[in-house]
């Protein structure tokens, strides 16, 4: 962008156009008035999809970003619109996702004057950002675009806000390109020579190692490194397991892989994590839903930590070997180093684990032919008929663990979820901005009759767009998770968690969005095949068992030992 005057709206649009933006979700409102009047000019540049709540901006620029790796950017208004951003901010930051959050602000004389819809976005969104920045003059937009991009894409990502007052927007100015300064670059450092020697003796440990287990983390994702994870566990044979937010990072079918850990996740992985002699963390930040009760984690285990974040490191557990680093850079070194060992008894242990998981839980979910249908069975079969290269998008509760449970991945960036923040509502927004970052893919919300409610109006988003996103309701006519643990830990009081819900269908179908409710197993399948098969949205309601639990299950404040199989007698 060559020195010129220009109004500051359009020197934001030729900003974003500079970052390679195609794609923005958004709601306009008085404040942003301005940058909308200016972005009607750039419809042929600038796809705007019309969202019915900012929340589910946020939310759909996630998904945008987590299943296409470049930023999402998000535009609201000031004030209400503004501050319906922050809880799709705090998720961002939680699941280092990528992107831009501009929102509109009052004149800045009138800052501070409790002036019409006046909100610090400044002071609200500090601590749940990686950086936020307001702008008063319209010749530094370009320069805080550039900045912003570099922020939330380099080292470990997350979500960045630019608040922009309205002189910004309407000051004529001359503007010219983003100034050259030493900013965060994109590009990965390449590891020196304290990390070389720290690989050298991370290859020791695991070479040696009888019981050693990889964590594969959503760091392997965002580091782009899914066939370096991959070389690590062929070249040493060692088995691997994932996060929550690290599944699809290897191919659900892989034989080395054993499944997603923690809370919620497959039996082997946490059994063998309790045995391990060495964990292999990548790209992780060992959560409390992967721990559990951390004075009993993974006991006789070292741990090797790689890690961008380095505050990170150390936190929650004591790595004796610590990388902080890009995690491909370090594979990219450390495979070289690796050498094979047939470690068959630990092959042979961790495959017991997996077949005890699939004769006492997996087969009597995914045999069920009669009665009520299960979740995890409709998981299975939404994966399965898809081909496992659907990418799915869960909402937050029973519906998301059952689905990171029995669905299956064969390509990455194919799981999306809300991790560390839980957000209820996210699944269909997300699920959207996925879509319209690859609209040659099947895009599949799975999500359930609570969070789904919390972010409906976002039907609205899809009539009045097109994108053919496929919806999978699983209806139990209850908040699922929480009466679970009312069930277990609070004695079946079901203390307003039982929903009295609308009828889905006649709702989708005022959206002009076609439907069908099953509730049959012996149908499930045909329901799903008709689902994938029309050519545009759709909405399957799938009424499922009211009172299913979601195991094994670790209870809040144990440790992995004490895994729960079954309900407790």
């Amino acid at each position: 962008m060559e020195k010129r005057f220009l109004q500051g709206t359009e020197a934001l649009l030729l900003s974003l156009l500079a970052e390679g933006v195609n794609t923005i979700f958004g709601y306009p409102g008085g404040t942003i008035m301005p940058l909308y009047d200016t972005l009607y000019d750039y419809k042929d540049k600038i796809n705007h999809i019309l969202v019915r709540h900012e929340q589910g901006a946020v939310h759909a620029a996630q998904g945008y970003a987590r299943s296409t790796g470049k930023p999402g950017v998000c535009l609201a208004t000031a004030g209400p619109g503004a501050t319906n951003f922050v809880t799709g901010i705090a998720d961002a930051m939680m699941d280092s996702t990528p992107i831009v959050c501009i929102t509109a602000q009052i004149s800045a004389d009138k800052l501070g004057s409790h002036f019409f819809q006046e909100a610090d976005m400044i002071g609200i969104t500090l601590p749940i950002t990686k950086w936020s920045y307001q702008v008063t003059k319209a010749e530094e937009i370009p320069g805080i675009v550039s900045k912003a991009f570099r922020i939330a894409t380099s080292g470990r990502p997350g979500p960045v806000v630019i608040s922009l007052t309205r002189n910004a927007q309407v000051e004529q100015k001359e503007i010219g390109p983003a100034p050259e300064e030493p900013l965060p670059s994109n590009r990965k450092p390449e590891p020196g020579l304290e990390i070389i020697r720290k690989v050298k003796e991370a290859a020791e440990l695991i070479n040696a190692s009888e019981k050693p287990l990889i964590l594969a983390g959503q760091g392997v994702i965002l580091s782009g490194c899914e066939p370096l994870l991959q070389e690590l566990a062929e070249k040493g044979n060692i088995p691997v397991a994932t996060t929550l937010l690290g599944i699809s990072s290897i191919p659900t079918f892989h034989p080395l892989y054993f499944g997603n850990t923690g809370m919620h996740g497959h039996i082997a992985p946490n059994v063998m994590t309790q045995q391990s002699d060495l964990l292999i963390a990548i790209g992780m930040r060992f959560s409390d839903r992967v721990t559990g009760e951390v004075s009993g984690y993974a006991p006789h285990a070292r741990i090797i930590h790689i890690e961008i974040d380095k505050a990170e490191i150390h936190k929650t557990v004591k790595a004796d070997i610590a990388l902080h680093a890009d995690a491909g850079a370090v594979l990219a070194l450390l495979n070289g180093e690796i050498k094979f060992r047939p470690r068959k008894e630990w092959l042979a242990f961790a495959a017991g684990a997996k077949a005890h998981e699939h004769s006492t839980i997996l087969s009597k979910e995914l045999g069920n032919k009669e009665g009520e249908i299960l979740m995890g069975q409709v998981a299975e079969c939404v994966s399965r008929k898809g081909g496992y290269e659907s990418i799915i998008v869960t909402d937050v509760g029973q519906n998301q663990m059952f689905s990171a449970r029995y669905a299956s991945f064969s390509r990455k960036r194919s799981w999306i979820t809300s991790g560390g923040l839980g957000t209820m509502g996210f699944g269909l927004p997300a699920a959207i901005g996925a879509k319209a970052g690859n609209p040659d893919k099947n895009v599949i919300a799975i999500v359930g009759d609570g969070g789904f409610q919390m972010n409906i109006q976002e039907l609205g988003t899809i009539m009045q767009s097109g994108i053919k996103v496929k919806i999978v309701l699983l209806n139990n006519g209850y908040l699922g998770m929480v009466r679970q643990w009312q069930e277990l830990f609070f004695d079946k009081r079901y203390a307003f968690t039982t929903l009295a819900n609308p009828d889905f269908i006649q709702l989708a179908g005022a959206y002009g969005i076609r439907g069908e409710r099953v509730s049959d197993p012996a149908v499930l399948e045909e329901a799903v095949e008709k689902m994938y098969n029309w050519n545009g949205p759709y909405l399957l309601e799938i009424t499922v068992r009211s009172e299913e639990n979601v195991f094994p299950m670790v209870p809040a404040g144990a440790s992995l030992d004490a895994m729960l199989l079954k309900k407790p007698v």
